[in-house]
């Protein structure tokens, strides 16, 4: 076993929070997985990249939003976007936040990479 597969199982107690004890011995308890969505090829994906000042406590981050796809797929996006801008981020729901103003540059990068339907919003 691997070490995602034992963090998953410590982890595994919060899925069954709610659930009532059962005497049955037969009884097995199973979480629906909800299923990522197949990442569409770089062409097909029709990114939007802004800039964002709202919640942020007057910081200023670089939005990446509309990717579909699974979350490996986005973190890697990600990782390559942070990288090649020499700064943070993070990524979830088919998000990418890059801290800084980074709007022009991230669009010519995405489309390089065959993003070709990235176009900057705002």
């Amino acid at each position: 076993m691997d070490n995602r597969e034992l963090i998953m199982k410590k982890q595994d107690w919060k899925d069954r929070l709610n659930v009532v004890y059962s005497t049955n011995p037969d009884f097995d308890y199973t979480v629906e997985q909800e299923e990522e969505p197949n990442t569409l090829p770089p062409q097909q994906q029709k990114l939007r990249v802004q800039i964002d000042r709202k919640n942020r406590g007057g910081k200023v981050v670089t939005l990446i939003t509309d990717f579909v796809g699974t979350k490996d797929d986005l973190k890697g996006l990600e990782k390559m976007l942070k990288s090649k801008c020499g700064v943070g981020g993070s990524s979830k729901d088919g998000e990418i936040i890059i801290q800084g103003e980074f709007r022009e540059r991230i669009v010519d990068l995405l489309k390089k990479e065959g993003y070709t339907q990235t176009k900057p919003k705002g």
